[in-house]
């Protein structure tokens, strides 16, 4: 048998080791930052084959349809309907679900990340109590409960808030879960089914003394008409008792982090920003340098100066050359300190810190502590509700309310635990700020600010002054260092080095003319009467014999 005739009777086996060894290999290196991709498959980038098999599958259908079976005899007259114990019979007395039914569960084309067959094909058959299930879902009536049903349909919502209020409110469920799922998770304080940005809106949707009994009100004046979305949920809210003071708390125990974050942030910054210029050299140099200029050209022996003044470097230019007086700081710290930094890139959290309002700080601080003594209120407030719903006995629950709903080990249960941590990182947050403002003002001092001015000194202030003066210096320099390397390129193109061709070319020339004229030298001496004939190779001239022969035997080489 050919080759070809194989490949004929066995047109799949190639193709499916080839599409096995395709899919085993997983794509490389599909990683985005931190998110991993690595596991899809190259064939998942085109679907060729899901489009041709339901192209097929379109096709097939279409070409001849199947002839419908042949109808049933009627049943002769007088003959007896189908027992209970028939199937169809149930199915008429029970309760019917309106699904979609799937007609065909067809193998999946290729294979795929989760197999060659649905899901459905491999379930495994459930054994159920049908004889409780006919009990608990027969139909009762069905004419007249779908009577009933229809008429209820037909009844319009009742909507008595304003168009406004009831849209923020359907924008806001459409983020939420369902109403009827709100008060357990709100009893519970559970994050899983509420985050920080759904507490956030909930407390946006609480509503008034006066909605309430508008909606109590029509409700009761209509009572087969349902309620519309936003009333119902505004309804549902209503119900549960201290919603304001829940959703407080359970916000800030949320927030807590981020908030604590926002203040420590800055400072360190700013601690980190103290250590960097003390530790900078070449910002020493750099105030001495300018301390020594100035000092010239004022003629005065000051011991220091303001910083602030650093950033008008820039500004002062000279008479001849019109360049900034930072300028002529950079040239002068390229010579005298050539392993000096660009000064910005050494004091990287001085712009961090440059960037904050510290003031800002202090009042995130304050209300901070405002916000944990709150808690305490509300937190001693819904235990007071509990005990009192409760009759006075914590341990035992009575009446099954939502309350009971909550864990032992949900965020409400742990929330005192929880605030006595927030209230001990208090402190601690509270003594840090202390300390690294009162550490800044002893770093103003170690600059040379008098007591007056490092209480008018702002933190963001000088830092930000400091972070420009780096940025404008490392500008400068940079600037610098590129002039001077072209001006070298420059002049390395027109005068060319001793150890490139044209100076090599040059200096051969020199040694042979040198060459030359020794050995000229050297013959002319050796002859008797070199004194009496004169060489008309030599140049002439009216000295004396005393005065040629000096120089002469200067340039000889014994």
């Amino acid at each position: 048998m050919k080759e070809s005739d194989q490949t004929k009777d066995y047109p799949m086996t190639w193709d499916f080791d080839l599409s096995w060894n395709s899919f085993l290999k997983p794509a490389a290196r599909l990683c985005l930052n931190t998110l991993d991709f690595s596991d899809l498959w190259d064939e998942e980038d085109s679907t060729e084959d899901e489009g041709t098999q339901s192209t097929n599958e379109s096709s097939l259908c279409l070409q001849a349809p199947p002839a419908p079976p042949p109808l049933p005899p009627p049943p002769p007259l007088g003959s007896p309907l189908p027992s209970a114990s028939h199937k169809g019979a149930i199915k008429c007395r029970t309760l019917k679900l309106h699904w979609r039914e799937l007609q065909s569960l067809a193998p999946l084309p290729r294979m795929t990340r989760f197999g060659t067959k649905t899901i459905w094909a491999g379930l495994e058959p459930v054994h159920l109590d049908t004889n409780r299930l006919e009990y608990l879902f027969e139909s009762k009536g069905s004419s007249t409960s779908f009577n009933l049903a229809s008429g209820r349909q037909k009844q319009p919502s009742v909507s008595v808030l304003g168009m406004k209020r009831s849209n923020i409110i359907t924008i806001a469920l459409s983020r939420l879960p369902p109403p009827r799922l709100l008060p357990p998770a709100i009893y519970s304080m559970d994050s899983s089914v509420l985050d920080r940005e759904d507490v956030q809106r909930l407390k946006a949707l609480i509503p008034t003394e006066e909605e309430l009994g508008l909606i109590k009100e029509t409700k009761a004046q209509n009572p087969l008409s349902p309620l519309a979305p936003a009333e119902l949920c505004l309804l549902t809210l209503g119900e549960i008792p201290h919603l304001n003071s829940r959703l407080q708390l359970w916000a800030f125990a949320l927030d807590y982090d981020s908030l604590e974050r926002e203040i420590a942030e800055p400072l360190f910054h700013l601690k980190l920003a103290m250590e960097q210029l003390a530790d900078s050299q070449t910002f020493r140099c750099i105030l001495a340098t300018v301390l020594a200029i100035g000092n010239f050209l004022n003629g005065c022996k000051a011991r220091g100066f303001e910083l602030s003044y650093l950033g008008k470097l820039s500004q002062v230019r000279d008479t001849h050359t019109r360049q900034p007086l930072l300028h002529h700081v950079c040239v002068l710290l390229l010579q005298l300190y050539p392993q000096s930094s660009d000064l910005y890139s050494d004091i990287t959290a001085v712009t961090k810190a440059g960037k904050f309002d510290y003031s800002l700080v202090l009042s995130n601080l304050t209300q901070l502590e405002v916000l944990c003594k709150a808690s305490w209120e509300q937190l001693k407030l819904l235990d007071k509700a509990e005990e009192k719903r409760k009759g006075g006995k914590v341990e035992k629950r009575r009446g099954g309310g939502n309350e009971a709903l909550a864990p032992e080990g949900s965020l409400r249960h742990r929330l005192p635990q929880i605030l006595r941590e927030y209230e001990e990182r208090l402190k601690v947050l509270r003594a840090v700020h202390r300390r690294v403002i009162n550490r800044f003002h002893s770093f103003l001092l170690f600059l040379g600010y008098s007591r007056a001015m490092v209480k008018d000194t702002k933190v963001e202030e000088f830092c930000k002054t400091i972070s420009n003066f780096s940025l404008e210096y490392r500008t400068t320099q940079q600037a610098i260092v590129l002039q001077r390397e072209r001006e070298q390129q420059k002049s390395g193109e027109e005068s060319p080095g001793p150890y490139t061709s044209g100076g090599r070319r040059k200096r051969q020339q020199t040694s042979t003319q040198e060459n030359e004229e020794q050995c000229r030298l050297e013959e002319v001496l050796r002859t008797p009467d070199s004194i009496s004939r004169l060489d008309s190779t030599l140049p002439r001239n009216r000295r004396r014999m005393a005065d040629i022969q000096g120089p002469i035997s200067r340039k000889m080489k014994w």
